[in-house]
């Protein structure tokens, strides 16, 4: 139920209940904005301290030489976006060290990756709570990686999985970061990823995000296409359909979805309005609730066009006879089989 926030408001007894309704929270963040500036700022100001909130597109600050206006209005759909702003913003206006508190990992990979970008000497994120509570020195991390990985790790983290796209079956982010670290020709295309997306970002990037794929899943395999590799470990390593890689088609439309997020979302993070186009271009479409739903593939699935899947354990150099199970429900062998389809009988 929806409550209107104001000072003499109750906590709410129910409070999850309560910030699941995103007018409330809307409500109370604005509520917060103000009671900041109104009761903190001024403090602050005495103490040679700037503070400036944010409230919706809006920024308050009782400074009228804060140069704000570089900062609002803001239509960053996230906070963690937003937040590099504020800090871009915070080094070219003379600060040199700036601490981001945060708990969301998403925050501290943009961090890292937008460092070169920034005029800091020194950058750090206060990541956790409790005992968890540690501090990363984003400056040292950005350098020890070099420019050019350091760039790429937004384009990374979108590909493999973050709070927006979908990650790999069964494949972590440790997988991911050993096999980065073995194809090191794929930095080129995470970094491309992160730039403002064109028409030919994704037939330039992907052929090295597939072979990126194929080497997840099995780092021996010579192939650079996802298909040949989920054919030959489907049916010649027996792996289960949860771990082979994705179809091109599927891993096409994720591929969209991260040059979305990365590009287009976090790409633009120096702009107060960024431009987003329809996200239905970018591998997500309109689900019966009215929500944005990842697009998952343009093939049918399996079980729509396969009414039955039989594989026989006929081998090639005796081919298949009348015990065959093919042969006794009247198929032709496939790839699926121990003969590889390739069996002498019509």
């Amino acid at each position: 139920m929806r409550r209107r926030v104001n000072a003499e408001s109750r906590v709410p007894k129910q409070w999850h209940n309560f910030l699941r309704e995103d007018e409330n929270k809307a409500e109370l963040f604005h509520y917060l904005a103000e009671y900041v500036i109104a009761n903190v700022a001024k403090t602050a100001v005495d103490e040679g301290k700037q503070v400036i909130s944010t409230k919706g597109v809006e920024v308050l600050n009782v400074l009228t030489d804060a140069n704000i206006h570089e900062l609002a209005p803001c239509s960053h759909e996230e906070a963690d976006t937003r937040i590099l702003l504020h800090v871009e913003h915070a080094g070219r206006h003379g600060l040199k060290r700036v601490m981001i508190r945060t708990m969301d990992t998403d925050v501290l990979v943009l961090a890292i990756g937008t460092y070169s970008k920034l005029s800091l000497e020194e950058l750090w994120v206060s990541f956790g709570t409790g005992k968890g509570l540690k501090y990363f020195p984003v400056h040292t991390i950005a350098t020890r990686l070099g420019d050019d990985r350091a760039r790429a790790l937004t384009g990374f983290h979108a590909f493999t999985g973050c709070d927006q796209t979908s990650s790999f079956a069964g494949k972590g982010k440790k997988t991911a970061w050993d096999t980065w670290l073995n194809f090191d020709g794929v930095t080129t295309a995470f970094e491309l990823m992160t730039c403002l997306p064109s028409s030919t970002t994704l037939t330039t990037i992907m052929p090295s995000l597939e072979r990126f794929v194929v080497l997840m899943y099995d780092k021996t395999r010579i192939f650079n296409s996802v298909n040949e590799t989920r054919k030959l470990l489907f049916t010649r390593k027996g792996r289960s359909i949860d771990n082979i890689p994705p179809t091109s088609a599927a891993l096409s439309e994720h591929v969209k979805r991260s040059i979305f997020q990365a590009g287009f979302h976090w790409g633009q993070y120096l702009e107060q309005s960024p431009s987003i186009p329809s996200p239905s271009e970018w591998g997500w479409q309109k689900g019966e609730s009215g929500n944005w739903e990842p697009f998952w593939s343009r093939l049918p699935q399996a079980s729509a066009c396969c009414q039955e899947l039989l594989r026989c354990k006929c081998k090639p150099d005796t081919g298949c006879r009348g015990w065959c199970k093919c042969v006794r429900t009247g198929m032709v062998c496939t790839a699926l089989c121990q003969c590889g389809g390739s069996c002498d009988r019509v």
